[in-house]
């Protein structure tokens, strides 16, 4: 069988294939809730084949949302369209996992396909936080700089919404520190110019991250697992960078995370980024030789002979899979009828092959 297709198991956790869905904004929410586009949206690539489906991220706080119409966590009634979510998942062989997020200054925009800028006024528009003052387009309203109860406040709501997310359903919480949101906010000095404990050194701007795995934790057992998704460089001069996301995994990983999501970028509109194929994968694959954390490649991953390639030469473990799966949801199933010549179509769809 091929690597893509070998299950890996996570404690209690037996992940069928190495195939996981990015996670991806549907921006289709009212007030945070789920709904009939969500169920459909991540119940087919269940059904197409994917080991695992990550929900987008889902905001820990109303603020935290990237838009309006971004996914909720913040409230328990946000719970009861999200177990159906979960539950239909399951039956169909995929691990549920959540992004737990909160964008903090790239928050309160407009929908993407309306443009997506920055709403600095209205009823869909609120002041957004950072942990300096520092908007990242100039145009856009400067972020208030969050004082330490508000930090206090955010860590809680990290922790409330992992409750949440468990009775939900999910197996698998993943902690969004990546892309210019609000935790990766704090990781490099160039949006860090705090003088408090959550600034300055590497120590003081990882903080906030390991306070929140400190709150969330007692809460993970065998049955769940804990994940992070980083950005391992800013692609700029005096960002965050590769050395100290290996720094950062080999922590994590004493703290008891157990994947790596590495992605990059996104923490400045003016970032130099190399797009090519695989011009990721050395993260994961440097990432995981020093830390021995189990890691997940992600960027311009489409074919499945590439992505074969990427596990037998063991740069990772696990392939995420963004865009290919929207442009086709049974992209697993097709994959595994190329490497394997295997038939992992549901019953209902013993036509395909």
């Amino acid at each position: 069988m091929s690597k893509l297709f070998t299950s890996l198991q996570i404690k209690d956790i037996t992940v069928k294939n190495r195939i996981v869905m990015s996670p991806m904004c549907q921006y289709s929410s009212i007030n945070g809730f789920a709904n009939e586009w969500h169920y459909i949206h991540y119940v087919t690539r269940a059904i197409g084949g994917a080991g695992v489906i990550i929900q987008e991220a889902t905001a820990v706080l109303p603020e935290g949302r990237i838009s309006y119409a971004d996914l909720g966590i913040w409230k328990d009634e946000h719970i009861k369209e999200f177990k159906k979510i979960t539950a239909t998942i399951q039956e169909h062989g995929a691990i549920p996992g959540i992004q737990l997020a909160h964008a903090g200054r790239k928050a309160s925009c407009g929908l993407p396909n309306k443009g997506g800028v920055q709403l600095k006024e209205g009823e869909h528009a609120w002041l957004t936080v950072a942990p300096s003052s520092i908007p990242f387009y100039a145009v856009d309203n400067p972020p208030s700089a969050l004082s330490e109860a508000g930090i206090k406040d955010i860590i809680t709501a990290f922790k409330d919404a992992t409750i949440r997310a468990i009775k939900s359903g999910y197996k698998i919480i993943e902690i969004h520190a990546a892309h210019g949101y609000l935790i990766h906010e704090f990781l490099p000095p160039l949006t860090n110019m705090r003088v408090d404990k959550y600034g300055g050194s590497f120590e003081n701007r990882t903080r906030i991250l390991f306070d929140i795995i400190d709150a969330v934790c007692p809460h993970i057992n065998n049955e769940i697992s804990l994940w992070v998704r980083i950005s391992a460089t800013d692609w700029v001069e005096g960002g965050w960078d590769l050395n100290q996301s290996v720094q950062l995994a080999k922590l994590i990983k004493e703290k008891g995370v157990e994947v790596l999501d590495v992605s990059a970028g996104g923490l400045t509109p003016d970032a130099n980024i190399p797009v090519s194929v695989n011009y990721q994968v050395p993260f994961a694959n440097r990432i995981r030789e020093a830390s021995g954390l189990i890691t997940g490649a992600v960027g311009l991953l489409t074919e499945a002979s590439q992505m074969e390639k990427l596990l037998d030469t063991q740069q990772c473990d696990l392939i995420f899979v963004g865009r290919k799966l929207l442009r086709d949801p049974y992209f697993p199933i097709n994959a595994a009828k190329e490497l394997d010549s295997l038939n992992l179509s549901p019953d209902q769809y013993y036509r395909m092959f």
